[in-house]
């Protein structure tokens, strides 16, 4: 009797164990058809691959046969309307991928098919509608040589775009204005940050709940990737048009090397990844995510630098192991992903979270935690249970600030060095959503 007493707990142990080893994530499939040749999909600069306006998520991507396809679903519901426009471009070059937003009427804006050519950009015919009208201009300016196309939300319904003008190391930041109530497009910024005609900034941004815009960049001075450095900041409290140092010292535009404030001094040849992500909490204080390798090191590390109390802060999460070098031209394949970042407020502390894919992790989705960033105690887990290939994170930035509700973009994808091209079958296009208050 006793012994079987003790059989039944130690199996009732092993339920426990079970379900408390459960994925802490949920994923739903959009559809079963995604270009999965290269990284175009999943690829980080993608701002956005979800947005959410009031209950509806929607997301875009390329299918199979590289037609740019918009769906959308009731945020809490797994069945996805799907649509594939009149659209299709170049999904075998990975810088083309698809950004959209919605603006403060419900009408989505989308970019695609980017990468050094003339600007593709349409909205929709109707609020919440999947149909696309027609190709359009936005100022008409400084529109032919269209890469890395962004769209951010303002807390009023506007919406920024921002892209590169010009080619890797000799490209120019560009800003645009949509005034949704008007209906119009307007230049905010022609060259925010001068390569002067000697290097490009490859940058990040977020807007916090003030309005505020944060924008942090590394400079690069070639196309080859290797020749990335330092870490810079400027932040605008009116919607671009000035801008400012952390210490609210104000910028004499167009910003350049030699004015630009320097969070962080990383040299040359330290395997500094470009285009990285940020993040604003409530209080407009900014952090940055992205990897390098300190010169003690052979290894590249993820890093968190942050600005909290006055004081830029540089964290080195130090959990890889496995050395690489980044050197080269093209869309790189990489062992780990460029990573994103979320802070939210934990008591007194500020928590964040920062979300990645690495080989070390057999390329699962994987998360680090810590409940207190000026005290870190990191925890990793996984979010997946099988590999996602060479995926990068993008969120929902919009649900994430209203929900604190972590919505994924994944897809498993094969990248192959130097902008080639795999032959590999379609995968299925999932959203996967880690909730923080349970964590």
């Amino acid at each position: 009797m006793f012994s079987r007493m003790i059989g039944c707990l130690l199996a009732l142990l092993f339920l426990m164990v079970t379900a408390n080893a459960q994925l802490p994530a949920k994923i739903t499939t959009v559809a079963t058809n995604g270009w999965a040749n290269n990284a175009v999909n999943t690829v980080i600069f993608r701002k956005n691959a979800l947005v959410t306006y009031q209950n509806t998520q929607f997301t875009s991507y390329y299918d199979a046969d590289q037609y740019v396809v918009l769906a959308k679903r009731q945020i809490n519901s797994e069945n996805w309307i799907v649509s594939r426009t009149q659209y299709k471009a170049d999904a075998t070059d990975a810088h083309k991928s698809i950004s959209i937003i919605i603006d403060g009427k419900g009408y989505l804006h989308i970019a695609w098919g980017q990468h050094n050519n003339k600007l593709n950009y349409a909205q929709s015919i109707a609020p919440g509608s999947l149909t696309l009208g027609s190709r359009t201009q936005m100022v008409g300016a400084k529109e032919e040589r269209v890469s890395y196309p962004e769209f951010y939300a303002l807390a009023n319904g506007d919406i920024l775009f921002l892209y590169r003008d010009g080619g890797s190391g000799n490209g120019d930041l560009v800003i645009n204005r949509y005034d949704s109530y008007k209906g119009v497009w307007s230049r905010v910024q022609d060259n925010l940050i001068d390569g002067e005609g000697k290097r490009n900034a490859y940058w990040q941004a977020a807007v916090d709940q003030k309005g505020t815009i944060h924008i942090s960049w590394v400079w690069r001075e070639s196309p080859d990737v290797a020749s990335n450095h330092d870490l810079c900041y400027a932040k605008s409290e009116d919607g671009g048009v000035t801008w400012k140092k952390s210490n609210s010292e104000p910028y004499q535009l167009p910003i350049n090397e030699a004015n630009a404030e320097y969070a962080f001094k990383i040299p040359q040849q330290r395997e500094l990844i470009n285009q990285t992500a940020m993040y604003a909490d409530d209080l407009g204080n900014p952090f940055i995510a992205g990897y390098w390798r300190d010169p003690q090191s052979i290894v590249p590390q993820y890093h968190i630098v942050y600005h909290l109390n006055d004081t830029w802060t540089v964290l080195n999460l130090n959990f890889r192991k496995t050395p690489f070098t980044l050197n080269g031209m093209g869309t790189k394949q990489i062992p780990i992903s460029r990573p994103q970042l979320v802070t939210w407020k934990n008591k007194k502390s500020t928590a964040v979270a920062l979300i990645f894919r690495d080989i070390e992790r057999t390329n699962k989705v994987s998360i680090i935690t810590a409940k207190n960033i000026e005290k870190p105690t990191w925890v990793i887990s996984d979010l997946t249970s099988e590999s996602v290939g060479d995926w990068e994170p993008n969120y929902d930035v919009l649900l994430w600030k209203k929900k604190r509700r972590l919505d994924l973009f994944v897809q498993q994808v094969e990248q192959v060095d130097g902008e080639g091209k795999a032959t590999k079958l379609p995968t299925p296009i999932q959203v996967l959503t880690w909730l923080q208050s349970n964590h």
